[in-house]
């Protein structure tokens, strides 16, 4: 009887393989990594089998790598992942802008360092807010690292700039002139609404998550960071064009995963991408912008789905 019953989860198990749902993970799993790159301590979680295949994780503002402590376990029974920190972001060090140049370009060049470093030569990008235009200047550069997209809440298109977007590009214009757009970007109250506003789940929220943010932001040097990125912020959405154009060319199997209430970067944003990426599955979830907060386990199936399916694109679906 006991072989049988052991022989029925032998079945099981290898079925839920099959179908690329998540195994039992643990946080045990997860290792914690420091690597100078470009003359800055890189801080990155790791975790799955070096020999699979990578995926890397690409964080959001005012966020870092541990956005993704839920995700990592489910994602790593089958995948390597890789989560680093940027530049002035959660435990990766703060160099001030006289030493370290706070553009969207330089992340970028840093993140690809860190990648050469980690001899991680083709990986899925996982892009969620400030790492969709970081991940998207890798990819143009090194459109040889693509294997696949898993984008949420990384927004490329002028109708998913929601309504805050008004504002900010007044500050663009003249910084100077409106420091009320810096002050009420970093400020407490929109730290915590970046993750609970479009939310009917709020007590799925951990209210650590921001004041820990809000205490990264109220460090010492964090201002000048902060501006420093706001205002280079124009040059990601100057850069939508050719970014959409390399969509086109490239094709690259894409998921995207977006929370449809999100204020910041509008559902209409995750549709457009069905222009450029007709083959794209597109799934629009019932939460905000920190989506994983409440979808977690629903995004990790999604994505252990699609790599699964990665070799025969389906149809794009909601």
């Amino acid at each position: 009887m006991k072989a049988f019953i052991g022989a029925l989860a032998l079945i099981f198990v290898a079925a839920q393989a099959a179908r690329g749902a998540p195994l039992e993970a643990t946080f045990a799993s997860t290792t914690y990594h420091r690597i100078a790159v470009d003359g800055v301590s890189i801080f990155y979680r790791e975790a799955g089998p070096k020999a699979a295949q990578t995926i890397v994780l690409l964080h959001g503002f005012p966020s870092s790598s541990r956005e993704f402590d839920t995700l990592i376990p489910l994602l790593a029974t089958r995948y390597h992942v890789i989560a680093p920190d940027f530049p002035g972001f959660g435990q990766s060090e703060t160099p001030p802008p006289s030493s370290y140049a706070y553009t969207f370009d330089h992340l970028a060049e840093t993140m690809n360092a860190l990648l050469d470093k980690l001899d991680i030569k083709r990986n899925s990008f996982y892009l969620h807010d400030y790492g969709g235009p970081i991940g998207f200047r890798i990819m143009l550069a090194h459109p040889d690292r693509v294997q696949s997209l898993i984008i949420q809440n990384a927004n490329v298109y002028q109708e998913g700039l929601g309504a805050k977007w008004v504002n900010i590009k007044k500050y663009w214009s003249d910084p100077k002139s409106h420091p009320e757009v810096f002050e009420a970007f970093v400020s407490r109250a929109a730290t915590e609404q970046r993750h609970t506003l479009g939310t009917s789940l709020p007590d799925r929220y951990n209210p650590d998550t921001w004041t820990d943010e809000y205490t990264h932001l109220s460090k010492p040097g964090q201002r000048a960071i902060q501006q420093a990125l706001l205002y280079d912020y124009r040059t990601n959405v100057a850069s939508y064009s050719k970014w959409q154009a390399w969509l086109r060319a490239h094709r690259p199997p894409t998921l995207v995963v977006w929370g449809r209430n999100d204020p910041s970067f509008t559902a209409p944003g995750a549709e457009a991408f069905r222009r450029d990426l007709p083959h794209a599955e597109i799934h629009l979830l019932d939460a905000g912008h920190f989506a994983l907060d409440e979808k977690n386990d629903e995004i990790a199936d999604l994505i252990l789905q699609f790599l699964a399916n990665e070799g025969a694109p389906s149809p794009a679906r909601q």
